[in-house]
């Protein structure tokens, strides 16, 4: 298992502005994402270090390009100092390894239950789901410690320029499962530029 990684990464979550406003206000916490189709299992998700992108997805988000269970009426991101612990971090060999031999051993048991293996299909990660929520039993069975974050990197969109590796989306993404790590919500400046939408006259 990872070693503990006791140092913290600034997180931009996307949201509604008046879920947001509560974050900030200490009304309510984040509510941990359930979907089947969340790549890196339960938690809440935040983007690494990049809170354009944060406000990005929050537009498409309330635009319906991105799907969600409840759609933001007005784009809105918050800042976060999160401390990784307990981290599964998968852009390093160790956790690489971990998640590769959780494949197997669930398609092992999906075979023998003589079920299919879930797929991924578009922005639907129903297998990318299923290894990590088969990660967490295997430690709870195995009696280990429990994950806090699963960090990794998604190569999303298209290729930056013809034939490169790098695509216009690449981003690292967090995902807390345990909401003691986030340390501090923060409104990230400038305001103009990462939360337009709050200097607007627009009714909450």
């Amino acid at each position: 298992m990872p070693e503990y990684q006791s140092f913290g990464v600034i997180g931009f979550h996307s949201c509604d502005i008046q879920v947001g406003l509560k974050f900030l206000n200490g009304e309510t916490d984040l509510i941990p994402s359930q979907n089947d189709w969340d790549w890196l299992g339960p938690g809440s998700y935040f983007w690494e270090q990049d809170p354009s992108r944060a406000l990005q997805y929050a537009t498409e988000n309330s635009q319906g390009k991105q799907k969600n269970k409840k759609a933001a009426k007005i784009p809105f991101v918050i800042g976060s100092i999160i401390e990784l612990g307990n981290c599964l971090n998968l852009v390093e060999s160790t956790s690489l390894n971990i998640l590769t031999e959780s494949y197997n051993n669930l398609k092992n048991t999906m075979d023998k239950s003589g079920l299919p293996m879930p797929m991924n299909k578009g922005n639907n990660r129903s297998l990318d789901c299923a290894v990590i929520k088969y990660i967490h039993q295997a430690n709870k069975d195995a009696g280990k410690p429990a994950y806090d974050t699963i960090r990794c990197a998604f190569p999303e969109g298209e290729e930056a320029f013809p034939g490169s590796m790098i695509t216009s989306r690449l981003h690292i993404q967090l995902c807390v499962c345990n909401p003691a790590c986030i340390k501090k919500y923060f409104l990230p400046r400038p305001v103009s530029k990462y939360n337009p939408y709050l200097l607007k006259d627009t009714p909450r």
